[in-house]
């Protein structure tokens, strides 16, 4: 059963998402939060698999709340959802940095969203490659913060390969054809690398790729 946890100040919204995932046999909504504050309590109380968290609330937003519950080692279990109503842009781009596993447009089909729920709770960035693209092509326009290349050391070459490879959007299937290996050695790569970088998933790997210098820009939304 996927524990979901639903954070949106909106009680119209929230309700059109939970009619929608207590249809399915597979999922359970455990609490609903109407602020970012809210969220992150709740989160530490019912310890859901997904939590779904608006990106504009009152007390604290869905960066903060993102933030805090990264940033807490018993809620590592907990995979955030940014729901936003504009696509891409730069509250967005925060959430991945501040540890979003990716982000759900509201107007998103009730079958994609559904997917998309079963996607986070499995541990896989909810970043489609074009929307990898653009983080990268937006990210890459900012300087690199300091200290960064930090835990590139720890990287076999191979995880390295495969690291690059997240980074240009490819899933586990594509890194193997590329790197002419089995996806469960492809995935065995991407997992070690992550633990070694300590991201807390595909989404946090891209951002860490780039802030590492490990792939660099190489025209607009490119890397190599």
């Amino acid at each position: 059963m996927i524990r979901v946890l639903l954070v949106d100040d909106q009680p119209l919204i929230r309700s059109g998402f939970r009619a929608l995932l207590d249809l399915e046999d597979d999922i359970e909504v455990v609490a609903e939060g109407g602020d970012g504050e809210e969220g992150v309590a709740l989160a530490r109380e019912h310890l859901p698999d997904v939590a779904l968290i608006d990106i504009q609330m009152p007390v604290a937003d869905g960066i903060e709340a993102t933030r805090r519950i990264a940033a807490d080692p018993a809620l590592a279990g907990v995979h955030v959802a940014i729901l936003t109503n504009y696509g891409f842009d730069e509250y967005v781009f925060s959430a991945l940095r501040a540890g979003a596993a990716g982000f759900l447009v509201k107007d998103i089909v009730p079958e994609d969203f559904l997917h998309a729920v079963r996607v986070a709770a499995r541990g896989d960035a909810l970043l489609a490659p074009s929307i990898t693209r653009k983080l990268i092509s937006r990210y890459v326009a900012q300087p690199l913060p300091a200290g960064a290349g930090t835990g590139l050391e720890e990287l076999t070459g191979r995880e390295r390969e495969a690291v690059a490879l997240v980074a240009r959007g490819l899933s586990n299937d594509q890194i193997a054809d590329h790197m002419v290996i089995s996806p469960m050695t492809a995935k065995t790569h991407v997992n070690r690398a992550m633990a070694k970088l300590r991201a807390r998933d595909r989404a946090q790997l891209v951002v860490l790729a780039y802030e590492s210098g490990l792939v660099t820009p190489r025209g607009s939304g490119q890397v190599e």
